[in-house]
């Protein structure tokens, strides 16, 4: 089949009226609850566990990940921001995950979770505009002092909670 100027006009012109990325976007894609948000004032998370000074870690670890993520800008201030992330920490679970082999009364692995639960507030409006429990989980070994263990643990946690938070509201799922 020859390739007539006729023919390459046409093919051109279907081209153009009909591109292989026709709805494509480039750059973040927020939820639709979240239009209009494009920064958000993250203040120190509360704490209602009994594991004393974790609320600035899982703070921060929320601010990087919102930071990594791109979607959202994170504001200096409550005041110049579109939203408001409000969280507290409920609880901080650890449980056996693997036992000593010989001795089922031992533990070799705990497993840890974190649940944070959160809010994002729209600052005009004052609407609650998501309202949502995140879990961050990760494992670790004993060593010999299971609670210096479980301190070094919640680091890992707290990120493994960032990523599912900030995944929630960044993507709406």
């Amino acid at each position: 089949m020859r390739l007539t100027p006729r023919r390459a006009l046409l093919a051109a012109l279907l081209c153009l009226l009909f591109p292989g990325c026709f709805g494509y976007h480039v750059g973040p894609i927020q939820p639709h609850y979240m239009a209009g948000i494009h920064s958000i004032a993250v203040p120190t998370f509360r704490n209602e566990t009994l594991i004393p000074r974790i609320e600035v870690l899982v703070t921060d670890a929320v601010i990087r990940q919102i930071q990594e993520d791109g979607t959202y800008k994170v504001a200096s201030s409550a005041d110049t921001a579109d939203a408001v992330l409000e969280a507290e920490i409920t609880q901080v679970l650890r449980r056996p995950s693997r036992t000593v082999i010989g001795d089922v009364q031992a533990t070799q692995e705990f497993a840890m979770t974190m649940v944070v639960h959160y809010k994002i507030i729209n600052r005009l409006t004052g609407v609650t505009v998501d309202d949502r429990t995140s879990n961050g989980a990760t494992t670790f070994f004993v060593s010999g002092d299971v609670n210096q263990d479980e301190i070094q643990a919640i680091p890992l946690a707290a990120n493994s909670a960032a990523i599912h938070m900030v995944a929630d509201f960044g993507e709406g799922w």
